[in-house]
């Protein structure tokens, strides 16, 4: 990995820890509201107002750098593997893999097999499901 690359990760991971966790307009007060984000929209609404204590708004500014937007905090891309075939189409210098949810054991075995025949890092490699 480059010395730029390295900078912009740790710059990102610098950001993350300062970054809001940015919630809907009082999800508290209602069960029926998710905490998922939504952009307050109201006439008199404090948040959109940008009022004191009222919680962050999702601007550009919390971004992180373009160099390394999308990649994990070891600086890989993650993609997600359902069979040993995928495994072919990753570039183990660039690209992690990511076993999806729904694979079993017999077959995340043999994804794990493949993976290490081919030097590609996986990121979630657990077996005893």
């Amino acid at each position: 990995m480059d010395a730029e690359k390295k900078r912009a990760l740790k710059i990102k991971r610098k950001a993350k820890k300062k970054k809001p966790e940015f919630l809907r307009q009082e999800y508290f007060k209602h069960a029926r509201l998710e905490e998922k984000w939504r952009r307050p929209k109201g006439k008199h609404s404090k948040l959109r107002k940008h009022e004191k204590s009222r919680g962050s708004l999702p601007n550009p500014g919390y971004r992180s750098p373009k160099l390394v937007r999308g990649l994990n905090k070891l600086g890989f891309r993650e993609v997600v593997i359902n069979n040993p075939k995928e495994l072919e189409k990753l570039n183990k210098d660039e690209d992690m893999a990511v076993i999806g949810g729904s694979v079993g054991k017999k077959k995340r075995l043999e994804i794990l097999k493949k993976a290490e025949e081919l030097g590609i890092r996986v990121a979630n490699p657990r077996i005893n499901i």
